[in-house]
């Protein structure tokens, strides 16, 4: 393969891995919003329905909530490892 059409192949992977970590950023964050909903709604029924459980389910709430934080974070350590160490570069040869 001659030099500029090794080049075009890279610009086109790199380009393609980032639309690909912005993908996974986006589909992360939007996860994450609709579960920390998820999880603050069905709190407050809980709280309406039983308030001397209230305790109890704001632990639960902080406990749910933080592993939902957890799940961007994980997709934004991929997406920069995707980004950084690109494995699909080095298949290029």
């Amino acid at each position: 393969m001659d030099h500029v059409a090794n080049i075009a192949l890279l610009a086109n992977i790199e380009g393609m891995t980032a639309v690909a970590a912005g993908l996974m950023l986006a589909g992360a964050a939007l996860g994450s919003a609709i579960g920390w909903g998820l999880i603050c709604s069905k709190t407050l029924e809980g709280l309406t329905r039983q308030p001397e459980m209230a305790p109890v389910l704001m632990k639960n709430t902080f406990l749910f909530g933080g592993l939902m934080e957890a799940f961007p974070m994980i997709a934004l350590g991929l997406a920069m490892w995707f980004t950084l160490a690109n494995p699909f570069v080095g298949a290029l040869g």
